[in-house]
């Protein structure tokens, strides 16, 4: 498994119950979906634009099924305007959360398969 800890840390406010996850955000992709690092980030494509926080809501939706947490305890703590975001994750113990964010990079970085092609 390839190692996530410098992309997922435990939520400083000290209940042990959460985590942040830093992410970079590709708006106006062509397809909404997890597709690798960016750096210290975990990279991500949403469909949606950057206009009324629907980029945001997108990112906060997928971030919520990769983590298999309800998307109302995701919330944007830092980079709201920006590519470059953290966002507090309710609900989720570090351990687990390291545990998903592992496998997802790792089927992301798996090839397609023969009728599929690969985001760019």
């Amino acid at each position: 498994m390839s190692d996530a800890s410098d992309l997922v840390t435990a939520d400083g406010d000290g209940d042990g119950d959460g985590v942040v996850v830093a992410v970079h955000v590709q708006p106006r992709a062509g397809r909404t979906a997890v597709v690798g690092r960016h750096g210290d980030a975990l990279k991500v494509r949403v469909a949606a634009p950057p206009v009324d926080d629907r980029a945001n809501t997108a990112t906060i939706a997928l971030v919520a099924d990769m983590l298999d947490v309800a998307a109302s305890g995701v919330t944007v703590v830092s980079g709201e305007r920006s590519r470059l975001k953290r966002l507090r994750v309710k609900g989720l113990d570090l351990e687990t959360a390291l545990e998903r964010v592992e496998l997802t990079l790792e089927a992301a970085a798996e090839p397609p398969g023969p009728h599929q092609r690969r985001a760019r």
